[in-house]
């Protein structure tokens, strides 16, 4: 029983053989491609291209963005600014009592007239941040302003000169500076009660109450050995088209707008327009101003703040990754998805649907996951799933090709093995058993060699008419042929008629034949399973002529009975002493499987043999 089922496991596994291993390959490869960062750049791309195609979120009101642009420098008359307009702006805003402010303008030095109420501005402004350059070239603060009330505003960009990473602190010869960004966020969430601390889970990055903020690190998603010097974060830009109200110099000035959009909230005043070269390239929000892909340095501190406070606030989710065993355990999933799908569809059509399907939800999966805050390596588990599944069904076809040839092969030796187990080697077996009992003359014994002879012939004659006739036809002895779609019992009775008249020394014995025939419906049956059944009546009436010594009484039944069919041979003969299995009991039992059903031979008291098939009636059979 153990065996049997192990060998029905080692059927079903032996096709996937074909597949596993050149399919794992694939996977290792694209694993290893992935580990030399030869797939950054498609990833980045692939992480762009889902958050630009998030849902819009509403505007973050808790933000506005005084955009200094060409308008306002045309008015104004020079660049930069002169302090004195930098004076009245801060001066107007804090009248509107805005929570805190950030100046992303650099004013490492006076820029006249005016430098004496800047000065004044800047130490009567408790709530304002100025900015620094920290890395790698120096830009000093505002010499007005305390140490606490300054952030750097330098930006790491990627390899492709894209910004998609916050630099929130590191380490500098002056000690740990923080970033605007995080100034900015530390402001606002003071006056909520939540300040900022080490994390928990990880005591290297930063936390605010309970939200801890996920460091980058140098393999992070799609990175392969980047900087992650400092403490960073991937920016989870928000969406929309419209993502924070936007104010400018002359509106402040003229009065333009609610004063609420400006109470209490985070204000940040930056230079707007293409003329002054604070843009940043960044294809992961829709539209850009001022143009798709560019993005102003003011909304990129923007973005940076409100992704913080929102996290904190509104549970926002920031991006996150998993762990290299789990990316990896993933990449091998959908690469062995694709090995099923190449091992399972049998048509290219199928395979190219299959795959597209799976290539769609694994394409809906990440950007769902990454809605939710996870970037999940999409590239490469694409390309391990369309090239197991595509390529693969090569190798699948391939081997399935082999295998048919090889069946078809067997399936020619067995017939071929067949027609001479029951024609020429029957004969042989009676002239040997006469020759062992000295019971065959020599002119006897020439008359059936030259019977043997002629049968030996007619093997090829007769198959190449069954395959001529593609297989519909069975050929019984020397020209007898029956068509194999005429009604069974019929079939089975002219076996019956043939084989009984054949020169073996037992049938000269019989006194009493009673055959049986009834007329069933078996369209189920196969031809290959009719010619089957017509074999083994051959081969057990044979047995019986050859073996059944002093028989007079031979009963053929083919009839039903309580859902079987039932094709029984009994004779009152002497019979076999053993009953080993022989070639014509394995083709027996081969067929008993064929048919679901039961083969028996076994002897009567008080002498003969019983052999029997019986099948269900019920159950649809194919071939």
């Amino acid at each position: 029983m153990q065996r049997g089922i192990w060998r029905k496991i080692k059927a079903a596994i032996l096709p996937w053989r074909v597949g596993v291993l050149p399919g794992m390959i694939v996977i290792g490869l694209v694993i290893l491609v992935r580990l030399t960062g030869l797939l950054q750049y498609l990833e980045w791309s692939a992480l762009d291209s889902f958050l630009r195609l998030r849902p819009s979120e509403p505007v973050d009101e808790r933000i506005v963005i005084v955009g200094i642009n060409e308008a306002d420098i045309h008015k104004v008359g020079t660049y930069p600014l002169p302090d004195r307009e930098i004076a009245m702006l801060l001066e107007k805003l804090q009248a509107y009592r805005p929570r805190v402010i950030g100046l992303d303008i650099v004013r490492d030095q006076p820029v006249p007239p005016g430098y004496a109420q800047l000065a004044a501005t800047f130490k009567a402004s408790k709530n304002l941040i100025g900015i620094e350059k920290v890395l790698p070239e120096q830009i000093a603060p505002p010499l007005e302003l305390p140490p606490q009330q300054v952030g750097f505003s330098d930006a790491i960009l990627d390899a492709d000169g894209h910004l998609r990473r916050s630099l929130l602190g590191t380490q500098t010869a002056k000690g740990y500076k923080f970033s605007l960004t995080l100034q900015l966020a530390k402001a606002y969430l003071a006056t909520e009660g939540i300040s900022l601390e080490n994390g928990i889970h990880d005591q290297e990055t930063m936390r605010f109450g309970s939200t801890e903020l996920p460091r980058f690190k140098p393999n992070y998603g799609g990175y392969v050995q980047a900087d992650a010097g400092g403490v960073q974060v991937l920016l989870n830009f928000r969406s929309g088209r419209q993502r924070f109200r936007t104010l400018s110099l002359e509106d402040i000035k003229t009065g333009n707008f609610n004063p609420k959009w400006l109470r209490d909230r985070i204000v940040i005043i930056g230079i707007t327009t293409p003329s002054i070269k604070d843009i940043i390239i960044t294809s992961a929000i829709a539209g850009g101003n001022p143009e798709p892909g560019l993005i102003y340095g003011v909304e990129i501190q923007a973005h940076a703040v409100s992704q913080i406070i929102s996290a904190v606030l509104d549970r926002r989710p920031l991006l996150m990754t998993w762990s290299a065993g789990w990316e990896f355990f993933w990449l091998c999933g959908w690469g062995f998805l694709g090995i099923g799908l190449g091992r399972l569809t049998q048509s290219p059509l199928r395979n190219l649907l299959g795959v597209g399907i799976a290539s769609l939800g694994l394409i809906g999966l990440c950007y769902l996951l990454l809605v939710l805050g996870w970037w999940l390596p999409v590239v490469p588990a694409m390309l391990v799933l369309v090239i197991n599944g595509i390529g693969l069904t090569a190798f699948y076809q391939y081997d399935r090709a082999m295998r048919s040839r090889i069946r078809d092969r067997q399936f020619i030796i067995e017939r071929t093995f067949d027609t001479i187990h029951n024609g020429p080697l029957q004969t042989l077996a009676k002239v040997l058993k006469q020759i062992r009992d000295q019971d065959l003359p020599s002119n006897q014994l020439l008359k059936e060699l030259e019977y043997l002879n002629y049968e030996l012939r007619a093997v090829y004659e007769s198959l190449q008419r069954e395959t001529l006739t593609q297989g519909e036809n069975l050929c019984l002895g020397c020209g007898l042929e029956l068509d194999l779609q005429n009604p069974l019992h019929e079939v089975l009775y002219q076996v019956y008629s043939y084989t009984l008249e054949r020169d073996f020394p037992c049938f000269k014995t019989l006194k009493v034949k009673v055959p049986k025939f009834d007329l069933f419906e078996c369209r189920h049956l196969s031809t290959e399973q009719k010619r089957g059944l017509c074999r083994f009546l051959e081969e057990a009436l044979c047995n019986v002529g050859k073996h059944a010594k002093g028989v007079t009484r031979l009963s053929i039944t083919y009839t039903q009975e309580s859902g079987w069919y039932i094709l029984r041979i009994t004779d009152n003969g002497q019979g076999i002493c053993s009953f080993n299995e022989g070639r014509g009991t394995q083709q027996s039992r081969n067929l008993a499987r064929q048919l679901r059903g039961k083969f028996r031979r076994l002897p009567l008291s008080p002498q003969g043999t019983l052999c029997e098939l019986t099948w269900p009636v019920t159950k649809f059979l194919f071939w």
